[in-house]
């Protein structure tokens, strides 16, 4: 058994405008040691679905289905207070603001003090030593002084640094890192994801890592899930997906993104279209209204993740068959565009 095993979860919020089905019916699963990415837009329900494994989203005009078992235990059924003791102690998230995660009005060290006493029976004192502990351990320089600074007097790359001893001060066995480069500039997100790396193989702890960032996925990430309108659309090994990605969202985000053997003078191409409304969802195929290579049952078939011939553990949502889904992939990586890589594998104009 893995150590947390998502099942069927469906996360559906009632507004006055109707019924926002933010994550719909999303599997997965982490082991203890391995990290899972999941990427996708703004919107796509990547946080929702990690907020509601520890219970964050529960409200009353919420309706959360399916089952979340970590270690044996159903999260789901777990009262407020049981799911408090399993938050921030088993179970820790880094979220994706750093300065309004903290609170301005305290120390950073009082907030790590009383993260380690919430679930700790230890004096005030061997919690402040822990706490300086962990500022030095996630490379806070003067730990012994920072330690009685105010949030806003960190810069953003250590207030994410304060973030993370936050959520290790109790070692946890699973950390959801939500966006947790966003806003950083390059050199201090190379640093964050290295200290967590480092963390993580140190502490033996599952990582989820949630991004849009498909370099950071590719540096970090053993499995990937990619995430579009609620749903995963496909998932697999991080090499796999990356070499012989099957569904055409996948495909977007990949050509969206800058490489080292692009040249310099082309253009990167963009996903058209924008992502669909969570109330009112295309019908088929979310992924239709903005795919070049739809078909008319695209329209109507709503398909499920079904595993790809050939790679295990590779599963993708697509209605075109996975020959013609390599090919298409093969044509795109030849720096053909989309209308070309239609007519070489016989689907025709995208206007039909």
């Amino acid at each position: 058994m893995s150590l947390l095993e998502v099942s069927d979860l469906a996360v559906h919020f009632e507004t006055e405008d109707g019924v926002v089905k933010a994550v719909d019916c999303v599997s997965f699963a982490v082991d203890r040691g391995q990290t899972l990415g999941i990427v996708g837009e703004s919107g796509s329900g990547k946080s929702v679905a990690n907020l509601t494994l520890l219970g964050l989203t529960r409200a009353d005009n919420a309706r959360i289905s399916g089952d979340v078992t970590f270690e044996g235990r159903d999260l789901t059924a777990l009262d407020a207070d049981a799911l408090r003791a399993v938050r921030g102690d088993d179970i820790a998230m880094i979220f994706q603001d750093p300065l309004s995660s903290l609170h301005p009005f305290y120390k950073v060290g009082d907030q790590l003090v009383e993260a380690v006493r919430v679930h700790r029976e230890v004096s005030a004192a061997a919690a402040r030593a822990r706490a300086t502990e962990l500022l030095g351990l996630v490379g806070i320089p003067q730990p012994e002084r920072r330690v009685e600074d105010y949030p806003h007097e960190f810069s953003g790359g250590m207030r994410q640094r304060a973030m993370i001893a936050m959520a290790l001060v109790n070692e946890p066995k699973l950390l959801i890192a939500d966006e947790p480069t966003t806003a950083l500039d390059v050199t201090t997100q190379a640093q964050i994801l290295t200290l967590i790396e480092r963390l993580q193989s140190e502490l033996h702890m599952a990582v989820i890592l949630i991004t849009h960032d498909l370099g950071v996925v590719a540096q970090t990430a053993d499995e990937v899930a990619v995430m579009y309108a609620g749903r995963i659309v496909e998932r697999g090994p991080v090499k796999t997906i990356f070499e012989r990605p099957q569904h055409p969202y996948t495909w977007g985000l990949l050509r969206s993104i800058p490489r080292m053997n692009t040249p310099r003078e082309d253009d990167l191409t963009p996903i058209s279209g924008q992502p669909p409304s969570l109330i009112n969802p295309p019908s088929g195929c979310s992924f239709h209204p903005r795919c070049p290579y739809v078909r008319p049952r695209h329209r109507e078939v709503d398909p499920r993740l079904d595993a790809v011939p050939g790679d295990d553990g590779h599963e993708a949502a697509c209605l075109l068959d996975p020959e013609t889904r390599r090919r298409l992939w093969r044509e795109l990586e030849g720096g053909h565009d989309p209308e070309q890589a239609r007519a070489t594998v016989g689907l025709g104009s995208s206007s039909e």
